[in-house]
């Protein structure tokens, strides 16, 4: 008997997964204080530093060591578990003037905020769990920047509860698709944005991605995949 797949969706290529782990992230960049640990069926993520004696620098990125293309779909687990900071996912990361993101030339990196925004590095990041400040815990939003220059260019409610009301991880999807950008959480849709290459810079293309946090806060991630779109 033959079965008609006319309608069904051709799934999208999986460029990389990664179920995370200590194990699997042995090999991410690490810039600033991070620590990694098994947990909640992922890993875990935290500062080694208080951030009440190191403020600012307390803070830390981790990089996936692989480039990728444009036209890409980012989704991964995530469970807040305990703090009040911020996470942020980087996406599309290169250095400046077309030098790979850890090319020697380019100015040294510890998870210190404007060493990403203002520094030698184009990039997009968004901010989807901003609870580091009372202003942000008052009214709460998911941020799109672009960088150099931390221009903010997209804005949109955010859905995420602080640690104490999480309730299992919270499916994320990041959208780079050539000049538009989306942001879901658990298949809703926060905000799409339209590049238009003009205001902020020309358009970003592939590069890096790498997940920051703002101590103190703790949580969890779990499968990482990257899918190129269809």
């Amino acid at each position: 008997m033959s079965v008609d797949r006319s309608g069904d969706a051709s799934p999208e290529p999986v460029l990389y997964s990664n179920a995370m782990s200590v194990e699997s992230l042995a090999g991410w960049v690490r810039e600033g204080p991070v620590t990694i640990t098994d947990g909640h069926g992922g890993a875990v993520l935290g500062s080694s530093a208080d951030p009440d004696a190191m403020g600012p620098h307390a803070h830390f990125v981790l990089w996936c060591p692989v480039s990728f293309p444009d036209r890409v779909r980012i989704s991964w687990d995530y469970l807040p578990l305990e703090g009040q900071g911020l996470a942020m996912l980087f996406f599309g990361a290169r250095g400046s003037a077309g030098r790979d993101l850890f090319s020697p030339e380019l100015a040294p990196r510890t998870g210190f905020y404007p060493q990403y925004h203002s520094s030698d590095i184009d990039t997009l990041h968004v901010s989807y769990q901003r609870r580091k400040f009372a202003s942000e815990r008052a009214f709460r939003t998911c941020n799109l920047r672009k960088s150099p220059g931390a221009h903010m260019v997209a804005q949109g409610a955010d859905p995420l509860p602080s640690p104490e009301d999480a309730d299992g991880f919270y499916r994320m999807d990041v959208c780079k698709d050539g000049p538009q950008v989306t942001l879901s959480i658990n298949g809703l849709q926060i905000f799409r944005w339209l590049d238009d290459g003009d205001a902020t810079g020309p358009c970003l293309e592939g590069g890096y991605l790498g997940l920051r946090q703002m101590a103190p806060l703790l949580a969890a991630y779990r499968n990482l995949t990257v899918t190129a779109l269809l």
